[in-house]
């Protein structure tokens, strides 16, 4: 039933009910965690054999070196680049491998750009008065974390659903050479799980910019994080960016980490040649090389793109039913009530959960009381400032699945219950 149908007294008869339900869930005295995207402990388990690997007597890489011992190919072994092309749309010559996280290689290129400058720049960004990225919303914390910690002012881009707001984009990118560049998680975004259809990354490749240095963090995270047998697919950035005469449009990221092990996996970066050599010799200054041992245990556990898929089978056999599932509750607890609407992702690791206007904030308050943790409201937006505070992420992928049933129980009742005392607030009966 829409709460906003119901009469007053109606509504407030509601709301001391869910008052009760609420005592009486938090009653239970639960420690859930859903604040991140964490592979559960089964999902570790199917990589457990990389802790074997490569193995006492296999310490010799395809070009013949020890790869326990200091040794060139500054970008990573060969053999493990080759199984990634398909992941990031890269030949081998494109691709650099780093250490266990992506996210520090997007931190680094941020730290080469500010103090030195990119390929085709006027100047290091840090000669700038100010430096402004472009942030599709709902989006992913820690790309706008960095963007505060440089002090560089963002810019909130709504998404549609199948990409950001591509005339909002064009029309600013256009304008303001202040503009250096734009997060984007293009397949199965962080959290809303929708993935950028063929126009859109074919607008970004091409579309035209007051800065020469403009660039795309294309943050491909979850590009074979499929939840279905098949899954929309991807256009190539850095393809279409060269065809379109901005070869070096796109920095394109990902990892291994929820393919394989979480700490210690392989994060990497494609870019076009040019990129490619001018990250290499500023990398080069930071580190002799990154670890070769762990890319080799890696190149002898998946293989080839065949083993990365069957690996991602059985992380899908995890985790699909964990996504139907909080789908089922949802839809069971809220559906045509008003109180909140959700994502039905193909893909990815999150839930985009919008509730009524107003009320993030105090669902995740309520819902914390009761012993449910969830990525504090306004998270997912630049500042932490959610301007409608309605979005809140779910994260079905760590607890098991009674824990993870009993969160969202408890999340739906806070959702109804926070609804309910906004609309008697409306209605001057708070």
């Amino acid at each position: 039933m829409d709460l906003q149908s119901l009469s007053t007294e109606q509504l407030a008869s509601m709301h001391d009910r869910l008052q009760g339900r609420y005592q009486d869930f938090r009653a239970r005295g639960l420690s859930l965690n859903m604040a991140r995207g964490k592979p559960s402990s089964e999902q570790l388990d199917l990589s457990q054999r990389l802790l074997d690997l490569p193995g006492g007597s296999d310490a010799v890489s395809a070009s013949g070196d020890d790869i326990r011992n200091y040794f060139g190919e500054a970008q990573g072994l060969r053999e493990t680049r080759a199984i990634f092309t398909d992941l990031v749309g890269a030949p081998i010559e494109q691709i650099i491998l780093g250490d266990n996280s992506s996210l520090a290689l997007m931190h680094d290129v941020i730290v080469y750009a500010t103090l030195f400058g990119l390929p085709g720049g006027e100047r290091p960004w840090s000669k700038e008065e100010q430096i402004t990225f472009l942030c599709p919303v709902p989006g992913y914390d820690r790309h706008f974390g960095i963007c505060e910690g440089f002090g560089f002012k963002m810019i909130p881009i709504p998404l549609t659903g199948s990409g950001p707001d591509m005339e909002m984009v064009e029309t600013l990118t256009a304008s303001d050479p202040m503009i250096r560049g734009m997060w984007c998680v293009p397949r199965f975004s962080n959290p809303t799980g929708e993935v950028y259809c063929a126009e859109t990354v074919e607008r970004l490749a091409k579309m035209p910019t007051a800065a020469p240095d403009f660039r795309l963090f294309w943050d491909n995270a979850y590009g074979v994080h499929t939840l279905t047998d098949t899954a929309p697919p991807l256009a190539n950035i850095l393809e279409l960016s060269a065809q379109h005469g901005n070869p070096n449009r796109a920095f394109v990221f990902a990892s291994t980490s929820k393919m394989t092990l979480a700490g210690a996996g392989i994060g990497m970066v494609a870019a076009s040649p040019e990129h490619v050599t001018w990250l290499l010799k500023h990398m080069g200054r930071r580190t002799i090389g990154t670890d070769k041992v762990n890319q080799l245990r890696h190149a002898r556990f998946l293989k080839d793109r065949d083993g990365i898929q069957a690996l991602m089978a059985e992380h899908r056999r995890i985790l699909a039913p964990k996504f139907a599932r909080v789908d089922s509750m949802f839809s069971e607890l809220l559906t045509g009530t008003g109180a909140a609407t959700w994502t039905k992702p193909e893909g990815g690791y999150f839930i985009s959960l919008d509730v009524m206007d107003g009320c993030a904030k105090l669902v995740v308050a309520l819902a914390k009381e009761a012993g449910v943790t969830v990525v504090p409201a306004g998270q997912t937006f630049p500042y932490s400032k959610d301007p409608r505070d309605r979005n809140i992420r779910i994260a079905p992928s760590f607890p098991g699945a009674d824990e993870m049933e009993q969160a969202v129980e408890g999340i739906a009742v806070c959702a109804l219950l926070a609804a309910t005392e906004k609309l008697l607030a409306d209605r001057g009966q708070a």
